[in-house]
């Protein structure tokens, strides 16, 4: 193989993929690694890059250290932290050329084609990102509590509080919040003490138990979900505003919640062309201008 090739690598809270592939875009290897979030520090972020991308390399019969005619593409959970991208960037590597980017950037540049667009991230946290005409453009995500509206932690917190005030007597309490309820013994002083360590990961867990009770037709699940698909139409629709022509759901709620979306919306949505993965072998080619 004497012609150019493409890594790209998705990091994320959860894990890292890695892909290589030649300039006609036919994958050669792929390889996977542990959570690559600027989180963890720039040391164990890198490493498990590292880690995926020898494995994507060792698949294609090239060697880590003699990946002179690769350009690599890496689109990293965090990376938007102040000072992020400039110590990724001064670390050495053997690559011809590499990118650092977003993972939200990779994987709208991914879900597009390159083209312009945006997406709305639907799981744990939401947000929207989109790229216009070479400029980023993000609305919401900045962090639960305080934001992430819409998301499955914000689900899991509006089911939370509302079975507080059944368990006082202060609205009804539906099969939904029985539920919840149940899960905290309907002790109200469970219920704060596993606040008091509960991360937004953990408030998402009850999300599932909340669609699936709004779609059973509960009042209050439905109350619920209701409120969370207008904060996502919110999410699209500032996106378009500032001029985003197509936007695609991601996420693991994003199927769950797109019935729920208001008819405009769902018109802008479209399916996803490609993984994050491809967004960031996209970032590299853009960089390389190969």
């Amino acid at each position: 193989m004497t012609g150019p090739l493409f890594l790209g690598v998705d990091g994320g809270g959860t894990g890292c993929r890695a892909r290589v592939e030649d300039a006609e875009g036919t994958i050669l290897g792929s390889g996977i690694a542990g959570p690559a979030t600027t989180r963890l520090g720039i040391e164990q972020a890198m490493a498990s890059v590292e880690t995926a991308c020898r494995a994507a390399l060792d698949e294609a019969g090239i060697a880590f250290e003699a990946a002179a005619h690769v350009h690599c593409g890496v689109g990293l959970a965090g990376m938007g932290r102040k000072g992020a991208q400039e110590a990724f960037e001064a670390l050495p590597h053997p690559f011809a050329s590499i990118a650092f980017a977003t993972d939200g950037l990779v994987a709208c540049i991914g879900a597009h084609s390159g083209a312009d667009g945006g997406i709305v991230i639907v799981g744990t946290g939401s947000f929207g990102l989109a790229r216009v005409e070479g400029r980023e453009i993000r609305v919401g995500g900045y962090g639960f509590p305080i934001s992430d509206e819409g998301s499955g932690a914000d689900l899991g917190l509006q089911a939370i509080r509302l079975a507080l005030r059944a368990l006082d007597g202060r609205i009804d309490r539906t099969p939904l919040l029985t539920s919840v309820l149940a899960r905290f013994k309907d002790d109200p002083f469970e219920a704060v003490a596993w606040m008091d360590r509960a991360s937004a990961t953990d408030y998402a867990t009850f999300a599932p138990l909340v669609m699936r009770h709004a779609d059973d037709g509960d009042p209050v699940g439905r109350r619920i979900v209701q409120g969370s698909a207008e904060q996502i139409d919110g999410l699209v629709r500032a996106l378009v505003e500032r001029g985003a022509p197509r936007i695609s759901l991601i996420g693991g709620l994003s199927s769950a919640i797109e019935p729920w979306l208001a008819p405009d919306v769902r018109r802008r949505l479209k399916p996803l062309d490609g993984d994050a993965v491809s967004g960031a072998i996209r970032l590299a080619r853009e960089v390389a201008r190969v």
